[in-house]
């Protein structure tokens, strides 16, 4: 009976240390990508301290920073993933809605049954925000709004 405990115990430990390892080498891309989004964006635009990243997986993948620059100011950084296309889109943040307001702007047209995720994004060289919802039927559904006027862009249904 020891000996079954012990090798369970040790079986246990095993697939613990594996699943650690899978988890570990899956987020190392997404690292990577950060690394490399605050390195661009530090050189590249006045951000001067980064206080957030995200990934945006759309028609083309960007990287979004969020910082500050000298003087306090909050901006945000849209990078193009793929270095030939790099043309840095630099907002400040006070110039366009906030993610709350998005979810308001969603609010009035749709009857969402829950917001997954509020995301920024770009596409066609408009920042915009990525909404991810589940409507009352569990279908996943996606709105974009403009990050500047708050409008609408498109939406898709019922995935």
């Amino acid at each position: 009976m020891k000996k079954w405990i012990w090798l369970s115990s040790i079986g246990l430990i095993v697939l613990l240390g594996l699943t650690i390892n899978i988890l570990l080498n899956a987020l190392k891309p997404l690292h990577s990508a950060e690394a490399k989004a605050e390195e661009i964006a530090l050189a590249e635009t006045n951000i001067e301290q980064v206080t957030d990243f995200t990934l945006y997986n759309g028609t083309n993948s960007y990287y979004i920073v969020k910082g500050t620059n000298q003087s306090g100011e909050k901006l945000i950084a849209w990078i193009p993933e793929e270095e030939k296309e790099r043309k840095i889109i630099v907002r400040n943040e006070e110039d366009g809605i906030s993610k709350e307001a998005a979810i308001d702007k969603l609010y009035q047209s749709k009857e969402p049954d829950e917001v997954v995720s509020v995301k920024l994004g770009m596409e066609n060289q408009i920042p915009l925000w990525e909404i991810y919802y589940r409507s009352n039927d569990k279908l996943i559904n996606y709105y974009y709004i403009d990050f500047k006027t708050g409008e609408w862009l498109k939406d898709i249904q019922n995935l």
